[in-house]
């Protein structure tokens, strides 16, 4: 029998109370053991909806918890760092939702607690243990499209409500740290390489401050990727990998369902009208249940998380590239310096 690793939820935000604590219950490695809020009807209400044991009104409660192992942190943007690093210091791992932090420098700081005390940290990128994705990997590496020269990608919503996180500068508000990452993320993996070089165009909200369009063009050194975000236009998603010998599309790249099978688009290019498309499409899933038990299961086994702090700072490395660049109007090159 496998001895579940005990989790302890962070806040009751929606991601955590909608989609991955219901995720993470039907894991083999994961047992949701306890949430915090700083309001404690509310920690109560999500623990009563979700049958979790244990519920506190504060963050420090859960953390003093001598039960918990592990924390999903999925507080705004601007608490990441700071309660990742109390949470390792208090003995437990962390799981923690994208992006790792507001800055560089703000990220590297995790690196210290996490050599410091021998806890695991993680930045939540679901989608790159999700099998569509694990898929188009390896059929890139087989060459199956040749070799992959552009990469363009899109991200999309429509979000009004200026009370909302996603609308408020402070709290890491804004299309490009929210989703933009994403596609950022996607074009490093596809290349297996850092960018050289990036340059940028950012619409901001005259009110909020926050960037609610974002476009930028990466120079890789084997080819481009461009992508655009936004927060205030029609919800879409998708991303092209386009290679010497043929073409991918991936048609939910991001919020992949976990009700339905993922689609996934395989051209060779020789019918422009689209008859030689090749539709593969994965048996349904769930990435969050997929992602909490990959990192429970590096606990128990004492191996590496699927992706490395460091790797999540060369990621906020580019992200601040392409909001210097949007500022000097030049080609910026990311630093994790």
């Amino acid at each position: 029998m496998i001895d579940k690793v005990k989790w302890g939820v962070l806040g009751a935000a929606n991601i955590a109370v909608r989609k991955v604590i219901p995720a993470m219950q039907l894991g083999q490695w994961s047992r949701i053991e306890a949430i915090a809020s700083r309001d404690l009807s509310k920690s109560q209400r999500a623990a009563e909806q979700l049958g979790i044991p244990r519920a506190y009104g504060s963050y420090e409660e859960l953390l003093a918890d001598k039960e918990i192992e592990a924390i999903y942190n999925p507080l705004p943007n601007n608490l990441h760092v700071e309660w990742t690093t109390k949470a390792v210091r208090a003995g437990k791992h962390v799981l923690c939702e994208k992006p790792i932090g507001m800055t560089v420098a703000e990220a590297k700081l995790l690196l210290k607690a996490r050599d410091e005390t021998g806890k695991k940290i993680e930045e939540a990128f679901m989608v790159i243990t999700n099998p569509q994705w694990v898929a188009v990997l390896d059929m890139i590496e087989a060459g199956q499209i040749g070799e992959v020269k552009s990469v363009s990608g899109h991200f999309s919503y429509n979000n009004q409500d200026l009370s909302n996180i996603r609308n408020i500068r402070e709290l890491g508000g804004g299309g490009l740290m929210d989703i933009g990452c994403y596609l950022i993320f996607f074009s490093r993996l596809i290349f297996g390489a850092e960018p050289r070089r990036v340059v940028s165009l950012v619409e901001e909200d005259s009110q909020t401050k926050t960037d609610t369009l974002t476009s930028a063009l990466l120079e890789f050194p084997t080819g481009h990727a461009t992508f655009t975000c936004s927060t205030r236009i029609t919800p879409y998603q998708r991303v092209q990998i386009i290679g010497t010998k043929g073409r991918i599309e991936v048609q939910i790249p991001v919020n992949a369902p976990p009700d339905q099978p993922c689609k996934v688009f395989l051209d060779d290019g020789t019918d422009l009208t689209g008859r030689a498309i090749q539709t593969i499409e994965f048996e349904t899933s769930d990435q969050y249940t997929i992602q909490g038990d990959l990192f429970s299961q590096s606990i128990r086994e004492n191996c590496e998380p699927i992706l490395t702090l460091e790797e999540s700072i060369k990621n906020m490395a580019v992200i601040e590239a392409v909001f210097r660049s949007a500022k000097t109007g030049q080609w910026e090159v990311p630093s994790v310096s």
